[in-house]
């Protein structure tokens, strides 16, 4: 319609694909040198909590097109894994779920924050995972469908926890085997199978036990 007001994109609503897309790249900026730790977790808190394009836009506005990648939005199952990724928290949350692009090697440093691994729809496109994780009193969970595999027999615990609680099927052919080397001081590390979906309101209903009919008088 002629004269019709054009949305500034600034002010479009992000989805949780947008915010965990500049999450990455500011993992990744981190990791080569251009935010420090404490950077990091202040842009971080912004990405993770922020509602328009414009809010995820200025955290990295100050970053190079390498550093930053291309503007929102963008396709994450188009992209190739990385050779190497990197999470470094001092104490904020960090989540990757969704269509996240699984890298070859993903290096975690946490100090008393919390890091959130979902395999359940990730883009698994190399069949081995390896993750050296450094826990200080925070934790990193690893939620992981049957065909993920996970082996912690390599991690090095002082004072925490390292389990892995999740229940593979040994029919179903391994998709993806994530091993993981590092240490734990006193944090903890976990691998959980995913939470089973709620029912809808609908499904809800439908198992309700059905009244018995009322006897004649």
């Amino acid at each position: 319609m002629s004269g019709e007001l054009v949305p500034d994109r600034s002010r479009l609503r992000a989805s949780h694909e947008d915010r965990d897309l500049v999450v990455e790249r500011l993992q990744i900026a981190a990791g080569d040198g251009r935010l420090t730790a404490e950077e990091l977790d202040e842009r971080l808190e912004v990405a993770l909590t922020a509602r328009t394009y414009g809010e995820l836009e200025s955290v990295l506005a100050d970053l190079p097109a390498t550093a930053a990648g291309p503007a929102l939005p963008v396709g994450v199952a188009a992209a190739a894994p990385k050779e190497v990724s990197r999470i470094v928290v001092s104490s904020a949350s960090v989540r990757r779920e969704g269509p996240w692009v699984v890298p070859q090697r993903l290096e975690i440093e946490v100090g008393s924050g919390a890091v959130s691994l979902d395999f359940t729809g990730a883009v698994i496109a190399l069949p081995v995972l390896e993750i050296e994780a450094s826990v200080h009193s925070g934790s990193v969970t690893l939620v992981v469908p049957p065909d993920v595999r996970v082996d912690l027999d390599e991690v090095t615990v002082r004072s925490g926890s390292a389990r892995n609680r999740a229940q593979p099927d040994p029919a179903a052919p391994v998709r993806l085997q994530v091993h993981i080397t590092g240490k734990v001081h006193s944090g903890s590390i976990r691998v959980r199978a995913p939470k089973p979906p709620r029912r809808t309101f609908g499904q809800w209903l439908l198992r309700r036990p059905q009244s018995k009919p009322e006897l004649g008088r």
